[in-house]
């Protein structure tokens, strides 16, 4: 069962993530990294990491890609094609580049390294209680920040009237 569900999973991820680079309306993209992020928090949960799945949820999928779609919404923009130039095409051939090279370093590999012997591998309680005691702080001011970006970017769309418009 847990093998047609990493499949499942995979596929899930895998296509959507696909869609969202393919995919020419933003928030048809967003609704797909959604749905991304959903697959990837199964697959967390496979792996028996229910606070990362938990936490990929309720951060990225709850807060980054809802404030992606809000900006969006707000900003109202237009899907605008442009030309491709000659700095975009060979950036786009380096970066398949170093993919097809990544892949490949993967895929040589035939064995991991056999872990140290003596080494102690946290478990994901030891996780959860450093994210609410020692990284609290951080934790809270990411959040923070997170707030203080979002009201600049609507004050910064916010389309105020000037004085010969309102006349």
């Amino acid at each position: 069962m847990s093998d047609t569900l990493f499949i499942v999973f995979s596929v899930l991820t895998l296509a959507c993530a696909a869609l969202v680079v393919v995919n020419k309306n933003a928030v048809n993209a967003a609704m797909f990294l959604l749905l991304s992020l959903v697959g990837m928090a199964g697959l967390f949960v496979l792996l028996e990491a229910a606070l990362l799945a938990f936490v990929l949820i309720l951060v990225y999928a709850g807060a980054v890609v809802a404030l992606f779609l809000f900006i969006v919404m707000l900003l109202d923009t237009k899907g605008t094609t442009k030309a491709l130039n000659k700095l975009t095409v060979a950036a786009s051939a380096i970066g398949g580049l170093l993919l097809l090279l990544s892949l490949y370093f993967i895929f040589a590999r035939t064995q991991l390294p056999a872990p140290a012997v003596g080494v102690a591998i946290p478990t994901f309680k030891n996780y959860a209680e450093q994210l609410f005691t020692v990284y609290l702080l951080p934790v809270q001011v990411v959040g923070f920040l997170l707030l203080i970006a979002m009201l600049g970017v609507i004050v910064l769309s916010k389309k105020f009237k000037t004085g010969e418009e309102t006349k």
